[in-house]
């Protein structure tokens, strides 16, 4: 079965660019520009380099002893909290502000909803000296406030979005406002698997860097490049398709998603799209949607403020409905346990988003003899507060 994205950007039938006509030749320009670019010697050479250096890639493939105890596996994580700036965002915002610096771009503008896409945005712009501006829903400025701080102090401009729920969808429906109205120099770094062809498949490619890492250290651990299970939180889907992207066509490894159930799948208090949304069009793509019968995207809930997206990322919408992936909703209450577990277990804090992958261990059975790689995509400083609040 063929799971890649096809030359007029479907995975299946989801995907494509469903955008306005003022925005129609941005994103054909993006279509006709983006895989020259990062296919040729110079771009890699230049983006590797920065990966290395910068960022500090590679990241720790760490066996989690009591853990993989406690489940009856052999757990490894893959530590992206270790990256640069906390988060497996920043390999995605190092290539793409290469792509707009190659095609003469001046102005960067992100949307955010945790607030590490746009840290880590912020942080190629000074890094390049290129002008920044985020839009991030006004509820995730206020819950995520150190984040919002950082990037100030990286010298971008933070829009807070009041529109509708005030989260990450708005932010992103903002952001390509303003795109509308600045064409010609700006560059729009999207922060995942969303929107219209080729970003999908762009922040795809860039954070592809995860799963080829996992196939290198597992080779040297335990001699194979392949796990039995790969497990990851989704969201709109990047750090989720960064850890699978070599693994998609390898029929013997099992990946298991976990979303964000909020209060609950059969509550209107949730994230969790694969589970309850239906078919339509967001942000320029075809994909799973949130949304009422009249077709009005429908506010996403949960405690995670980088999970709370109404959508889903066109690939992960087809491999999920092809059962390629297997996808749990995971609760809030669950995702905090989780995260305190891990805290207690394996003196690593993870964010909550990837709290989500982790709660998802306890709903799986396992053998003694399967390996199982856990993606911990972010570090969970920004969340005390919300931990904290949540165990009160």
């Amino acid at each position: 079965m063929k799971y890649q994205v096809d030359k007029n950007g479907f995975f299946g039938r989801f995907g494509g660019a469903y955008v306005p006509e003022i925005l129609y030749k941005c994103v054909h320009d993006l279509q006709e520009a983006y895989l020259p670019i990062i296919e040729s010697k110079e771009f890699q050479d230049e983006y590797y380099a920065l990966l290395r250096d910068y960022v500090g890639r590679p990241s720790p493939l760490y066996y989690a002893n009591r853990m993989s105890e406690k489940y009856g596996c052999k757990l490894y994580l893959k530590r992206e909290d270790l990256n640069h700036t906390g988060a497996h965002k920043i390999n995605n915002t190092v290539g793409q502000i290469l792509m707009a610096k190659k095609m003469g771009k001046t102005r960067i503008i992100a949307e955010t909803g945790a607030g590490q896409h746009g840290v880590a945005t912020a942080t190629v712009c000074a890094l390049m000296n290129m002008k920044c501006e985020v839009f991030m829903g006004a509820t995730d400025v206020e819950r995520q406030h150190v984040n919002v701080e950082r990037m100030k102090m990286l010298g971008a401009t933070v829009h807070p979005v009041r529109t509708g729920n005030m989260t990450l969808s708005d932010a992103c429906s903002e952001a390509i406002r303003d795109w509308c109205c600045h064409p010609e120099d700006t560059f729009y770094i999207v922060g995942s698997t969303m929107g219209p062809h080729p970003y999908p498949d762009i922040v795809a490619k860039m954070q592809s860097i995860i799963s080829k890492e996992i196939k290198q250290q597992l080779e040297e651990k335990i001699g194979r490049d392949y796990p039995d299970y790969l497990i990851a939180c989704v969201g709109g889907g990047s750090n989720a398709a960064g850890t699978i992207y070599h693994y998609i066509d390898d029929t013997r490894v099992k990946i298991v998603l976990a979303e964000a159930g909020g209060h609950g799948i059969d509550t209107d208090h949730t994230a969790a799209t694969i589970h309850c949304g239906s078919e339509g069009i967001l942000h320029g793509a075809r994909t799973l949607v949130m949304q009422n019968e009249d077709g009005q995207i429908q506010e996403a809930f949960t405690i995670s403020a980088g999970l709370d997206y109404p959508g889903i990322g066109p690939m992960h919408a087809d491999l999920a409905e092809k059962g390629r992936e297997k996808v749990l909703a995971i609760n809030d209450d669950e995702a905090i346990r989780a995260g305190y577990e891990l805290t207690r277990m394996e003196g690593i804090i993870p964010a909550i988003e990837s709290a989500h992958a982790v709660a998802a261990l306890s709903k799986l059975k396992f053998t003694p003899d399967d390996v199982v790689v856990l993606t911990v995509s972010g570090r969970g400083d920004k969340d005390i507060e919300t931990y904290l609040n949540a165990r009160s």
